[in-house]
């Protein structure tokens, strides 16, 4: 089942501090409620064609378990996720400064397969708000780190 979604959040932050979390999978359990696991395949840099072992809690205990693949990546602008399958989707955050902080744009789509298709058959507005749920931890992550850097000082 296609699916899309398209969201643009507002962070006080600027695109410096907000942009490695969305290009850093190691990073998104901290912030994301639905992942439970990411972890490099190979080492190197992580460019183009980067991957991820991955593992996404849905529905409290049910576990979805795939691979992520970075398909581009633009320091601190601009950064593409490819999900295999059950999610079969592609994600794209766009970073934009702006006078209060970072704009960020997400595309969401994919042909979602399996039992998923359950999840993808919720109106639009319901996906949104599940996926809305990641830049409200993202944005207690920054904060929490703006006050340390703060204290440190």
């Amino acid at each position: 089942m296609w699916r899309r979604v398209h969201l643009e959040v507002q962070l006080p932050f600027p695109p410096e501090c907000v942009f490695p979390y969305l290009a850093d999978p190691a990073r998104w359990p901290q912030f994301a409620p639905a992942v439970e696991f990411r972890q490099r395949i190979g080492e190197g840099d992580a460019d183009a064609g980067s991957r991820w072992w991955a593992v996404d809690r849905i529905f409290g205990p049910f576990k979805v378990r795939f691979a992520d693949e970075l398909e581009c990546l633009e320091p601190p602008r601009r950064v593409v996720w490819h999900s295999t399958a059950p999610w079969n989707s592609r994600v794209e955050y766009v970073c934009l400064a702006d006078h209060t902080g970072t704009r960020v744009i997400a595309d969401y789509a994919g042909d979602v397969a399996g039992w998923l298709r359950l999840v993808a058959m919720l109106p639009t507005f319901v996906l949104a708000r599940i996926l809305m749920r990641d830049f409200r931890g993202l944005r207690r992550v920054l904060t929490a780190a703006a006050i340390t850097s703060e204290t440190v000082r």
